[in-house]
């Protein structure tokens, strides 16, 4: 059986399993703050209470096993589990560093990460390269927590530098819940990460009843809806979870869900080539987000080999835009980064599985 690893547990649970409860702080900081590979650099920490956490946990459940670099700055990992499984992240650079003339600091690099949260998926939209090898298992917490701890290891990000987090990887976050609610607890952390939960951006495909479950325990994250089709007919045919889920139960969970004055709901909408990328769509978009305090953010279709759906023309996408934007709905359109990689959700993983 393999052991739990540290980074699934909260700082006060391990107060509860670890005695004195004031060692769980040392914990959280030699994890966090110091990106430690193993139990013996805490050096705080008796002799004896090192080996009861070597017999009792692990401290490293993923392995990089590959990493692209884009021109972009983005640079995409590909990270091995204990039971051999893999999963992808993303570090996105949104914003460069910039500098004063006499050298110094003006503003700080800004990073968002994508994080998956599933080996697989059970959604099964037609358009994703995840889908295409199904589901295989959930990530626990720790698994999870530990994409963000190895990107900032590794890209030298300290602890005490705030990031973007969005559950929008490999796998549906709502499906599981527990693990994704546990490790945004893990992330909040003020004595581990610190990335407040106005920092994290949970994405579902729509598990209408699971937003809801999520909107009562008021963790104060973004939530952000993959919607990609404005009916449900189409919907259906790219997202077959919408003859479970369709568009009114969605909509009428989003409502009821709490928000912060300062933020929206985003709507995440694929815009596919000659599939839903017209002014009818857009239309039917706006009536259908009317009274909802929504942002729209429509994202370019990135191709991979074996699909059939293209890329759309940024003249289309513009137009969709403006349409939008005149007439009051928050609307961005989402730079495409990674494009010279694996840009596409699972696109390292399934070239990873395919030469092996």
């Amino acid at each position: 059986m393999i052991k739990p690893c540290i980074q699934d547990f909260t700082r006060e649970e391990l107060g509860q399993l670890i005695k004195p409860a004031f060692r769980a702080k040392q914990i959280y900081s030699w994890v966090y703050h110091k990106y430690v590979t193993s139990f013996d650099e805490m050096k705080n920490l008796p002799q004896s209470l090192k080996e009861e956490l070597k017999v009792n946990y692990r401290i490293e459940p993923l392995q990089i096993i590959k990493v692209e670099d884009s021109l972009d700055g983005s640079r995409k990992y590909l990270f091995k589990m204990a039971d051999g499984n893999t999963v992808e992240a993303v570090l996105l650079l949104m914003k460069k560093e910039q500098y004063h003339e006499d050298g110094s600091m003006k503003h700080q690099a800004k990073y968002t990460v994508c994080i998956s949260c599933q080996v697989g998926c059970k959604v099964g939209c037609s358009f994703c390269l995840t889908a295409k090898s199904g589901f295989l298992r959930d990530l626990t917490a720790g698994e999870i927590v530990e994409q963000i701890r190895i990107i900032k290891r590794e890209n030298n990000i300290d602890a005490n530098r705030r990031l973007n987090i969005v559950y929008m990887g490999m796998g549906e976050p709502l499906d599981n819940l527990k693990a994704v609610v546990q490790s945004s607890k893990v992330f909040s952390d003020l004595d581990g990460m610190a990335i407040a939960s106005h920092r994290q951006t949970i994405s579902t495909s729509g598990l209408s009843s699971k937003i809801t479950k999520l909107g009562k325990m008021e963790l104060g994250v973004n939530l952000a809806i993959s919607l990609h089709a404005v009916d449900d007919a189409l919907r259906e045919e790219l997202m077959p979870i919408n003859k479970a889920y369709n568009i009114k139960s969605i909509i009428d969970a989003v409502k009821a869900f709490p928000v912060n004055d300062r933020k929206r709901v985003m709507f995440e909408y694929l815009v596919i080539k000659d599939v839903n990328d017209d002014i009818g769509a857009a239309k039917k978009l706006l009536s259908l987000l009317n009274g909802i305090k929504a942002k729209v953010n429509l994202i370019y279709f990135n191709p991979y080999g074996g699909t059939q759906f293209k890329r759309p023309e940024p003249k289309d996408m513009i137009e969709f835009q403006h349409y939008l934007t005149t007439r009051g709905l928050h609307c961005t359109i989402r730079e495409s980064k990674g494009l010279d990689i694996s840009a596409a959700c699972g696109q390292l993983r399934d070239n990873e599985l395919e030469e092996s």
